[in-house]
C-alpha cells in the first residue's frame, strides 16, 4: 500500500464545496506539484491538520481554484497513512481537472472503498465498524443514520469481541493441557465451560433476532396495495407519496404492472407497491400483472387490502381477501370514506381496518400510527441491530456451530469433537470482527462503497 491513492471524496456534482484526496506515503510530494501554499511553505513544511489557503493548479499549470488544503500526518488519519485533502470550490470541471492533475504528478485512481479498505488494513477501523460506514453514507432515515453511526463507533464489534475472546479461551486452555501435558496447567474440563458456552450461544441468538428489524430499517418495509380494480389503490399510492405518481382514471384496469414509489409514513419508511387490480380477466397483459400483484402480496412485509366502501363487497373482493388470508402483517381500508359507507370493519376478516379516503387524506394519519406500532419496534437504534446481510449469514453459522457444539457436550462427546464445533462457530464470528477474514471476502465488503471512501 505504498502508493498514493486520489478520488473525489464529495462526488462529481455541483455544490458548495468539493473534496480531493490523496493517501499514501509521498502523497504531499505529489501535493506540491499541483498545489501552491500562499504562505510560501512546501506541504511536507505545512502544520498537521491545520487548513492553509493556495492555489490548485491543472495539468498544464494554470491556477483553475482558490482553495485551502490540509495535510494529516499517519498515523494520525482517516486510513493510518499520510492524507492531503484539498478542499475546493465545488465545480465538477475544477474537481476533475485537479483529480486529472494528481495523476499526471504520480497518484493513481482510488478503486471503490479504497480509502476505507486501507483504514481497516492500517488497523484504524475494526470490519464491522468499516462496514457501517457505507450503511451510514446510504441511511435514508434518522434511525438507520442513528444505527450505523452506533456500529461505526464499534458497538458490534463490541458485542461480538467477548464472545469470540471466551471461545478462544475455551480452546486454548484445551491445546495448552493437551500440548504440554508436563506443565502445572488447570485439568482441562469441558463441562466447566458448559454455562459460558450457553450464554454465549443465547448472545448470538439475540443479536440475531434485531435482523427481522434491522433489515426493514435499512430496506424500508415493503408494502403491497392490493384490491380488485378501480377501489382506488393508485389513489391512495398517489396520497401518500404527495403527488400523483400513477395515472388514475374511472377506468377498470388502468394499472397493468406494478408501480413502486418509496414513502416516509409516520416513522417509517415505506417501499410501496402499487399492484394490478386482482380479478379473473381475458386480456393477457392484464392477467400477467395480475399474477406479479399476488406474488408482490406473498413476498411483502406489509399487504394493505384497499376496498371501495361506496359499494357492498363483491366476490372479486373475496377473492383478494383470500389471497391476503395468509399475510401475517395485512391492513384493510376501506376507501372513498366521503361517498358513504356500505361496508363495516365486522364485514372484514383483519384485525386491523381502516377508513380512509385517498381523495382527501382523511385516515392516514390513522394508518400511520398503526405502521409505526408494527415496525418502528423499540430497540434502540444504537448500533446494537444487525442489518446487514452478510453479517447475519456468518453469525447465524456461528450459531448453529455452537448449538452443535452443545449437543456434543450434552451427549458426552470428546472435547476435540466439540472444539471442532466451536472453532467452526469462531471462523464464522471471524468473518464479522475480521479476526479471520480471507481476503476474498474483504474484497467483496469494499465493494459496495463509493469511490473517494
Amino acid at each position: 500500500m505504498s502508493d498514493v491513492i486520489a478520488a473525489v471524496s464529495t462526488g462529481m456534482c455541483v455544490s458548495a464545496i468539493g473534496i480531493i484526496r490523496l493517501s499514501g506515503d509521498g502523497c504531499a510530494a505529489i501535493a506540491d506539484k499541483v498545489f501552491t501554499l500562499n504562505n510560501g511553505l512546501s506541504m511536507e513544511q505545512a502544520t498537521n491538520r491545520k487548513q492553509l489557503l493556495g492555489q490548485l493548479r491543472d495539468k498544464s499549470g494554470r491556477v483553475i481554484d482558490q482553495c485551502v488544503a490540509v495535510y494529516t500526518r499517519g498515523p494520525h488519519s482517516y486510513t493510518g497513512e499520510d492524507t492531503v485533502e484539498f478542499h475546493c470550490h465545488g465545480s465538477p470541471a475544477v474537481l476533475a481537472a485537479g483529480l486529472d492533475a494528481l495523476y499526471r504528478a504520480g497518484a493513481r485512481p482510488a478503486t471503490r472503498g479504497e480509502f476505507t479498505k486501507r483504514a481497516f488494513l492500517n488497523g484504524q477501523l475494526g470490519l464491522t465498524e468499516a462496514e457501517a460506514v457505507i450503511d451510514l453514507i446510504e441511511a435514508e432515515t434518522a434511525d438507520a443514520a442513528a444505527n450505523a453511526a452506533g456500529q461505526v463507533g464499534g458497538r458490534l464489534q463490541n458485542t461480538l469481541t467477548p464472545i469470540y475472546n471466551d471461545l478462544t479461551d475455551l480452546c486454548s486452555h484445551f491445546h495448552a493441557v493437551l500440548d504440554y501435558p508436563d506443565e502445572d496447567i488447570d485439568d482441562f474440563r469441558l463441562e466447566d465451560y458448559s454455562s459460558t458456552l450457553r450464554g454465549n450461544a443465547k448472545a448470538l441468538y439475540a443479536l440475531l433476532q434485531t435482523y427481522g428489524q434491522g433489515r426493514i430499517l435499512r430496506n424500508g418495509v415493503a408494502a403491497a396495495i392490493v384490491g380488485k380494480p378501480n377501489v382506488g389503490k393508485s389513489s391512495l399510492l398517489n396520497a401518500l407519496a404527495g403527488y400523483d405518481r400513477v395515472i388514475v382514471t374511472e377506468v377498470p384496469g388502468t394499472t397493468r404492472d406494478t408501480v413502486e414509489e418509496v414513502v416516509m409514513l409516520g416513522k417509517t419508511r415505506l417501499r410501496l407497491i402499487d399492484t394490478a387490480g386482482i380479478r379473473d380477466t381475458q386480456d393477457r397483459i392484464e392477467a400477467m400483472g395480475v399474477e406479479r400483484s399476488k406474488k408482490e402480496a406473498e413476498n411483502a412485509d406489509l399487504v394493505l387490502f384497499v376496498c371501495d366502501g361506496s359499494e357492498a363487497l363483491t366476490q372479486e373482493d373475496q377473492d383478494v381477501i383470500a389471497v391476503c388470508a395468509d399475510m401475517p402483517n395485512a391492513i384493510a381500508l376501506i376507501n372513498k370514506s366521503d361517498l358513504g359507507a356500505k361496508i363495516l370493519p365486522s364485514d372484514l376478516p383483519f384485525t386491523t381496518v381502516i377508513h380512509v379516503c385517498a381523495k382527501t387524506g382523511e385516515g392516514l394519519s390513522q394508518l400511520a400510527d398503526v405502521v409505526d406500532e408494527l415496525f418502528a419496534g423499540n430497540t434502540p437504534c444504537d448500533g446494537s441491530i444487525l442489518t446487514n446481510a452478510r453479517q447475519f449469514d456468518a453469525i447465524a453459522r456461528a450459531y448453529e456451530s455452537m448449538l452443535r457444539g452443545l449437543q456434543g457436550l450434552q451427549l458426552g462427546l470428546t472435547p476435540d469433537a466439540v472444539l471442532t464445533d466451536i472453532e467452526c462457530a469462531m471462523e464464522a464470528m471471524g468473518e464479522v470482527t475480521g479476526a479471520t477474514v480471507r481476503e476474498d471476502i474483504t474484497a467483496r465488503i469494499f465493494e459496495r462503497f463509493c469511490v473517494g471512501k
